[in-house]
């Protein structure tokens, strides 16, 4: 993968928030990992297009450190044009670190994706 991925954690709350803001390679990806590991059911994620709209339906995907994914595949083909939030059937997280993964996004599209959990 690779694109640029510019990560803010705020691990050590009562609700967790993960934030990845995302600019496509030239491929239309873009990945990055957290640097602290998170515990906790994932209550929401929100999925933002950016001011450079990425490709209708393109991919986010969130896995853990036994690459399982989180949003258990919610995060498949996302709109370009409205933010979406994505909240039924979403996974839980033992002390993992967490991965982001983009796809199919376009050259230099861009986005934000917001991830809460729960203790």
């Amino acid at each position: 993968m690779a694109g640029t991925v510019i990560t803010v954690e705020l691990p050590h709350s009562v609700i967790q928030e993960v934030k990845f803001a995302w600019t496509a390679s030239a491929g239309g990806a873009a990945d990055a990992t957290t640097l602290e590991a998170y515990s906790g059911r994932v209550l929401e994620c929100v999925v933002i297009p950016g001011a450079t709209p990425p490709t209708g339906l393109f991919d986010v995907a969130i896995t853990d450190g036994n690459s399982v994914d989180v949003l258990h595949g919610l995060g498949a083909n996302c709109s370009n044009a409205a933010t979406i939030v994505l909240m039924a059937g979403l996974g839980a997280v033992a002390n993992s670190p967490l991965t982001l993964a983009v796809t199919a996004a376009g050259s230099a599209k861009t986005g934000t994706v917001i991830l809460h959990l729960g203790v």
